[in-house]
């Protein structure tokens, strides 16, 4: 017979203690399970609805189409809205001009556009300096074609009434009550209409290749942006940067040594004027060239407006009036006529009875 193992008084206490404590704890289990209510199931509703989709993007964020965190889609942005705030834009075709040629060709872009500035603030024309707004930048010809479809093309308001969706998308009109949070909040959202939407993407995509520029953006191209119509400073940039096709002439050797520096001029023979967008309109070489050629800028040109209507009002008041004085003398001679055709048997009858 094995010996007995002998344990001591302070292990049996704790051998003791441990199975108290695990009935202790049994027992309050099984009395919050007797007092817990049970929790009713959920309505035959909510179990059917498909639940909201989980958002991946933070709440300052609204769902894109296009990833907002490629350059690609921050380059189409940044398009737009220099289409929207750029009202005057001149396009130009370069061919590997180097970093120092655009630096020399942007100095004396600033330079020249300065001095514009200067010559209207001293004329007492009261209109904001436009040189430091001005910019000169390329374009990636892909990118920039979408945010012209975008700019000319895209109208939230008509998107919002279900207007050129992607089919996947369904017309709130006719959606369900179930079905609206399915879409509420997604990049499906009919209710997004900002330029990276799928709103947006879907509302354009069939206009590719056929905006009026496309046969334009093909190559490496540069834009020249401008913020407001101001003729004076598109003549001074186009005599800058392509002063023979323009036919605008640029500073002289002895006004500028620096314009005609080798590094300006080697950039200079790499560029080529194409065509300028103007109020939301495409004008040729020659349109260009006469927007130019407007002397005293819009002032001046408001001015000719002026004594266009003034000798047009004149000359329709002249024709008034000689059709109106021709008529006169007309009825005038008629009526000498007449009344010498009354007078004549009368004095005919006169003579006769004084023989």
């Amino acid at each position: 017979m094995p010996p007995r193992l002998r344990i001591s008084p302070s292990l049996r206490r704790q051998v003791l203690q441990c199975q108290h404590n695990e009935l202790q704890l049994i027992r309050c289990a099984s009395s919050a399970a007797a007092t817990t209510p049970v929790t009713p199931a959920a309505p035959i509703e909510q179990m059917t609805r498909s639940p909201a989709p989980i958002s991946r993007t933070p709440p300052t964020q609204p769902p894109s189409h296009r990833n907002p965190e490629y350059r690609r889609s921050q380059l189409l942005r940044q398009y737009t809205s220099l289409l929207r705030t750029s009202p005057l834009l001149v396009l130009f075709q370069h061919n590997n001009l180097k970093s120092m040629e655009w630096a020399s060709i942007r100095r004396e872009l600033t330079i020249a556009l300065q001095k514009v500035d200067e010559k209207i603030a001293s004329e007492g024309r009261t209109s904001a300096p436009l040189a430091p707004h001005i910019k000169l930048q390329t374009v990636q010809t892909s990118i920039f074609e979408v945010a012209l479809r975008i700019v000319e093309y895209f109208r939230p308001s008509a998107a919002s009434l279900g207007l050129g969706q992607p089919p996947s998308a369904v017309n709130p009109a006719t959606q369900t009550s179930a079905e609206i949070p399915a879409l509420s909040g997604s990049r499906d959202d009919p209710a997004l209409t900002h330029d990276l939407s799928r709103t947006a993407h879907a509302a354009i995509k069939h206009m590719k290749g056929k905006h009026e520029l496309s046969t334009i953006l093909v190559g490496p191209i540069a834009a020249l942006s401008i913020p407001t119509v101001s003729p004076e400073h598109m003549k001074a940039a186009l005599s800058i940067l392509v002063p023979k096709e323009s036919g605008f002439p640029g500073p002289t050797r002895k006004a500028n040594p620096a314009y005609h520096e080798p590094i300006v001029q080697n950039g200079l023979q790499k560029l080529n004027l194409l065509a300028a967008r103007v109020d939301g309109k495409l004008f040729d070489l020659d349109e260009t060239k006469w927007i130019g050629s407007i002397e005293g800028g819009m002032d001046g040109l408001r001015s000719q407006l002026v004594m266009a209507l003034q000798s047009m009002g004149s000359s329709v008041t002249n024709t008034l009036e000689g059709a109106g004085k021709s008529l006169y003398l007309t009825m005038e001679s008629r009526r000498s006529v007449l009344e010498d055709e009354q007078k004549g048997p009368e004095e005919g009858e006169k003579k006769n009875g004084s023989s």
